[in-house]
């Protein structure tokens, strides 16, 4: 069976993250009117989550791109099986860190330097949140094996859900007849806990019909031993890749928030517009790992290289127009956010800078996300560890401390960190050496 087109996969993949991130766009909306000291609470216990998010959608990516080997072999009852152990998995792995994420929670924000007032917002929503990871872990692994076999459709429906519930949710926790006692963090984190429990329900009901995945009892403990190596062999590098590069910019958050409660402020607003602005080349690069992984699987490595070089040459034009729109009219929604002066002209600063960061990029996210699907995982790896500390970390304390260039010593400092890694991902591609690991994948 030949794979779903690319904009078949790509539109409801770019839908889906649209409202995955307008989830935090309103509950930012919403908290803004109290105080920008609770923005930055919550943006900072974000950022923590986010951490948790990328780690469940590396496994989850891992899941995608073995389950879309084995459909490109045409083998649906090992795609199943795969399929089967990666929600199980994904179960386990959300529950083990949300239980150690209770205890942890105030060490973790300490660790950015929040201020005690962005304290009192952040700790009791990442605690109510960290008691519910298992239902987010799980609907990521589910999510997985529906976009595997094409039906992202079903997913970004199920997102759709899962955003008015989480919208409805706040607007009852803050202005509703709870208010007094679901007010400020403890609310939003319920109504993110509600909208998890009805995503989850879903995407069971989903899954049960589309792929026909049913998950026994016996397969929480029954995962075979080498369906988990593939899937933590994709999974694993994944990880570690989006855990650096979360590590590094904890890093540079830390060193925002040393800068005061307005440029963290600033920095958290500005992130939620940049998180919009990636969606093109997220959602391009998401379609084309699931078709690489297909075209590998089928052993059709020419097409494979073919697709890719394709993709890329689509994705940087869109980044980049991505990036205007987000100059002309991010502004705007920061003032939808914050009336702060300082907070508006900074920001309007680094979302024009998004014209050099987001072409940049989108070379990481489609090049990074092919070298995946084709198994060659530790290139990008190795890559990504020394440039996420050296330049994005070390260059941001340079840039933005050292020499005193503030925020925008700090972007700049992104800027070469997308566009290095970019580039070294490009000349490996282009110099075929995936094509080994390919062979690899293909034969497994």
């Amino acid at each position: 069976m030949p794979p779903p087109t690319l904009w078949r996969l790509a539109w409801p993949i770019f839908t889906e993250h649209l409202l995955h991130v307008s989830t935090g766009v309103v509950a930012t909306l919403m908290v803004g009117h109290l105080s920008d000291g609770a923005v930055g609470g919550l943006g900072s216990a974000g950022q923590v989550l986010w951490l948790l998010m990328m780690v469940f959608g590396a496994l989850a990516v891992g899941a995608s791109t073995v389950i879309s080997h084995h459909l490109g072999r045409g083998d649906t009852e090992g795609a199943r099986r795969l399929a089967r152990g990666a929600v199980a998995t994904s179960l386990w792995l959300g529950g083990a860190i949300g239980l150690a994420l209770l205890p942890a929670a105030p060490w973790l924000l300490r660790l950015v330097q929040l201020p005690p007032g962005p304290m009192s917002h952040a700790l009791p929503y990442l605690q109510w949140m960290a008691a519910t990871l298992f239902l987010e872990s799980m609907n990521f692994g589910l999510s997985a094996a529906l976009r595997a076999h094409g039906a992202t459709r079903t997913v970004m429906v199920v997102m759709a859900l899962q955003n008015a519930v989480n919208a409805g949710g706040i607007a009852l926790a803050l202005h509703g007849p709870w208010a007094d006692w679901t007010a400020h963090a403890s609310g939003v984190a319920i109504a993110g806990a509600a909208s998890r429990a009805a995503a989850c329900a879903a995407l069971w009901w989903a899954a049960s019909g589309r792929i026909g995945l049913r998950l026994r009892w016996a397969d929480l403990w029954a995962i075979r031993g080498d369906d988990l190596r593939r899937l933590l062999a994709f999974g694993v590098p994944a990880t570690l890749q989006n855990a650096s590069w979360f590590g590094a910019f904890m890093l540079v958050t830390a060193l925002s928030a040393r800068m005061g409660e307005g440029p963290l402020a600033t920095q958290n607003y500005v992130m939620q517009v940049a998180s919009l602005v990636i969606l093109f080349s997220a959602a391009l690069s998401q379609a084309s790992e699931l078709r690489v992984g297909r075209l590998v699987g089928a052993g059709q490595r020419r097409a494979a290289r073919d697709e890719v070089l394709r993709n890329l040459r689509l994705a940087l034009p869109l980044a980049t127009l991505a990036a205007l729109a987000g100059g002309v009219l991010g502004p705007r929604v920061l003032a939808a956010f914050t009336t702060t002066p300082e907070v508006l002209h900074t920001g309007a600063l680094l979302l024009w800078l998004g014209l050099l960061l987001e072409p940049g990029r989108a070379f990481n996210l489609v090049l990074g996300a092919s070298l995946r699907a084709a198994g060659d995982l530790r290139y990008a790896l190795r890559l990504g560890l020394v440039s996420h500390w050296l330049v994005m970390a070390g260059g941001g304390w340079l840039l933005g401390t050292r020499l005193g260039g503030g925020l925008l010593g700090l972007w700049c400092a992104f800027i070469v960190d997308e566009w290095l890694r970019g580039l070294l991902l490009l000349r490996r591609w282009h110099g075929l050496g995936w094509v080994r690991a390919a062979r690899l994948s293909a034969r497994h």
